[in-house]
């Protein structure tokens, strides 16, 4: 078996060098060794924390954004890139719950009702934050200000149609707790990471 060192590995652009090292050590049976300087770590994980400390969500932004912390080193644009991935998987994760809730056939009238209507909102999150994705790779030119409010807009309506979908169940009374308790399972922590992701979109807009 042989083993590379990261002197000869190709340079990576972002969360897909994910993918791309993943697949290339899987069909290869290649062992990859890549260790990374003390000193290299320690100030990229270190640029995490404090810029995680300027949301409202400190240890959830840490946890989730700590692993990446190779691919983002320092950079604010790969930071909001990120964030806003991690924030996608959420809320496709969430998404497909709902739609598999609205599925069942125990439901009551309002229950079905307010399932639908989150079935509804999250995917309208789900296609903001992928619209916002696809604009983050094209962010380069004088379109920097147009394009960073479009991102802001649409990553700020995620956030209030994952905020929507709750509010539906806060409205109605006398549903399935269960169900209530599944639901806002999910969506609360998309919520904080769209929220996140914002605060990171917001600060790059700034910058």
């Amino acid at each position: 078996m042989q083993s590379f060192t990261c002197s000869k590995l190709p340079p990576h652009n972002g969360l897909g060098a994910i993918i791309t090292l993943f697949l290339f050590s899987f069909f290869t049976s290649v062992t990859i060794t890549c260790s990374a300087k003390p000193h290299l770590k320690s100030s990229n994980t270190e640029f995490i924390k404090t810029s995680c400390a300027e949301t409202l969500y400190p240890e959830l932004c840490y946890k989730t954004l700590k692993p990446y912390a190779s691919l983002i080193h320092t950079s604010p644009m790969e930071l909001a890139n990120a964030s806003l991935t991690i924030s996608l998987k959420g809320a496709q994760s969430a998404s497909n719950m709902v739609q598999n809730l609205s599925k069942q056939h125990n439901l009551s009238p309002k229950e079905a009702s307010a399932i639908m209507d989150c079935v509804e909102t999250m995917g309208d999150s789900v296609d903001d934050l992928q619209q916002s994705l696809v604009a983050m790779e094209g962010l380069d030119g004088p379109d920097f200000a147009i394009k960073m409010s479009d991102i802001q807009t649409w990553v700020s309506a995620a956030l209030t149609n994952e905020d929507t979908c709750m509010d539906g169940f806060s409205r109605e009374k006398g549903m399935n707790g269960k169900i209530e308790a599944i639901i806002r399972h999910y969506i609360v922590k998309v919520s904080k990471l769209t929220s996140i992701a914002l605060a990171f979109i917001n600060r790059l807009s700034s910058a």
